[in-house]
């Protein structure tokens, strides 16, 4: 059963567009309800404004997240520009979850105490999802335009509430890379094309230096015949004033 549900809620993220789409489960005798919270509705903080407080919340029970980087499976983040991530919340607690915010945080890849940069805090209004109900928000940010390129690990965190108790699950914990704004190719990638295009050349060369040995190898091996005409001219002119060739001679004509 958990597996259909999160097959259907990635279908969703997939569909989704920009506003936040909110399906209220009831009883199969009534009827299903949705409910559209529109972007008004939406507030975005600045990268250093706190609006969460220092607390550190735990993830609510029944409560599952996921998300995509929609047309971007690469996972690529151009350096200054807006990238976006829908987070799909699936609540099958006891309660209605009210989801308050949605942050991030940079990280370096080799140890997260290592904090590069503190993403954009994006707040949400009257956003809230019914017991057995999914729904798809979105998630906008943006690194410093003057980070370097490469990869970085990504901790992004939705906020919510249910029954007026702060929680807290992490929809993303993973690596991106970072690009410079307009180039599709990073540092890595010009070297691993690069190397790729050196070792194909040097498997060229040997294997055309492999063709060359053979052919001397089948040149050498190669039968040279000798023609026996100049044997008998060498040997008529050897012969010549003696006995033996006058017979010949003799028996030459008297067959003519």
């Amino acid at each position: 059963m958990g597996i259909r549900v999160f097959s259907f809620l990635v279908a969703l993220l997939l569909l989704a567009s920009p506003i936040i789409q909110v399906v209220r489960c009831q009883s199969e005798a009534d009827v299903d309800a949705t409910e559209v919270v529109e972007a008004d509705d939406l507030g975005i903080v600045g990268d250093e404004t706190q609006v969460l407080g220092d607390g550190t919340f735990s993830p609510a029970p029944g409560v599952d997240t996921i998300c995509v980087f929609p047309k971007n499976a690469a996972k690529l983040v151009p350096a200054g520009e807006v990238t976006e991530i829908l987070v799909g919340v699936h609540n099958e607690g006891e309660s209605t979850l009210n989801v308050i915010a949605m942050h991030g945080s940079l990280h370096l890849p080799f140890d997260h105490q290592m904090f590069v940069q503190n993403l954009t805090t994006q707040e949400f209004f009257n956003a809230s999802v019914p017991v057995s109900a999914q729904a798809t928000f979105p998630y906008n940010f943006a690194v410093s335009k003057f980070l370097q390129p490469g990869s970085f690990d990504l901790v992004g965190t939705i906020v919510y509430e249910i029954d007026q108790q702060p929680y807290q699950s992490v929809f993303y914990n993973g690596t991106i890379e970072v690009v410079e704004a307009g180039g599709f190719l990073s540092i890595e990638s010009v070297f691993l094309v690069t190397l790729g295009v050196a070792l194909i050349g040097l498997f060229g060369l040997w294997a055309y230096g492999q063709i060359q040995q053979f052919s001397k190898k089948t040149k050498r091996a190669t039968k040279v015949e000798v023609g026996t005409q100049a044997t008998d001219a060498n040997m008529d002119e050897w012969l010549q004033g003696t006995a033996y060739a006058q017979s010949l001679s003799n028996k030459s004509k008297k067959k003519k």
